[in-house]
């Protein structure tokens, strides 16, 4: 375990907000990327975290991790949609502290145990000028050894009462979302997005649009496809991705209706290596 990420010099106007999506639920973007603090701060100061951030975030998810929790806060699990460089940051700098699992699907282990790289970023793929930099983003697996775990095969969350994990492939092959039915709140990870991920100047201002997976790290676009229509037929009411703002509207369905319909259109790129 000693692979550490460059600190990536790329940040939008929203990093460093965040909001409480239920009273057990909290996310923040780091950089341009989100992750969620799951626990209630006013019953325990356990935690779970949902994705590490950016690479160096490790000193702002513990600081608002005392924020949140207290002073003697505990971390009790890392929980990966997936294992690209922008979602787990922190990860190593977590373990050290905490001794804590992480848990993923078995289809993304081979790039957290070290036996795979990513593909590597498309930077021929349709887009704007982040997918034309994306070659320049570290598609290196990481080695996690005895700390990292496959999830439940019964669907459940471990430190995640009443949620569930769903596997919505595409942007990578064990990409997960979860979901918790009580009040349909969704964790879509990057399955899709609530900005144009491609693009330099809607990921600075996170100007608000549903997306498919971001382009130039998807590498099968049939996949990603079902994986969205997987969620849309879950009906949430509110969703954070791991990019942009979150879906708080009621009209959540309607854009997932939209972005399904139009998924060739909006979503899948032209051209590319991987289209």
């Amino acid at each position: 375990m000693n692979k550490e990420f460059h600190y990536m010099p790329i940040t939008s106007i929203s990093s460093g907000n965040g909001l409480e999506l239920a009273n057990d639920l909290y996310y923040e973007t780091n950089q341009i990327v989100n992750f969620c603090f799951f626990g209630n701060p006013n019953l325990s100061n356990e935690w779970v975290l949902i994705d590490a951030g950016m690479p160096k975030s490790f000193d702002h998810i513990m600081d608002l991790a005392e924020k949140r929790f207290g002073e003697k806060h505990k971390l009790k699990a890392i929980i990966l949609t997936h294992g690209h460089f922008d979602h787990i940051g922190a990860i190593f700098d977590l373990i050290k502290e905490f001794n804590i699992p992480v848990y993923a699907h078995e289809k993304e282990l081979p790039y957290l145990t070290g036996e795979k790289n990513y593909p590597e970023p498309d930077g021929t793929v349709e887009g704007g000028l982040i997918a034309k930099l994306s070659p320049l983003f570290p598609n290196e697996g990481i080695n996690l050894g005895e700390y990292i775990h496959v999830l439940p095969a019964d669907g459940s969350v471990p430190e995640m009462q009443n949620w569930q994990w769903i596997h919505t492939p595409g942007h990578s092959p064990g990409h997960i979302s979860l979901f918790r039915e009580d009040d349909q709140l969704l964790i879509a990870g990057d399955a899709f997005v609530n900005v144009k991920q491609d693009s330099i100047y809607s990921v600075l201002t996170q100007q608000r649009e549903i997306n498919g997976p971001p382009r130039y790290l998807t590498t099968d676009w049939t996949a990603a496809l079902n994986s969205v229509k997987k969620l849309q037929a879950l009906h949430p009411k509110r969703a954070i991705t791991g990019h942009g703002f979150p879906f708080l509207e009621d009209d959540l369905n309607e854009q997932l209706d939209y972005l399904v319909k139009n998924f060739n259109t909006i979503a899948k790129p032209d051209y590319g290596r991987y289209v």
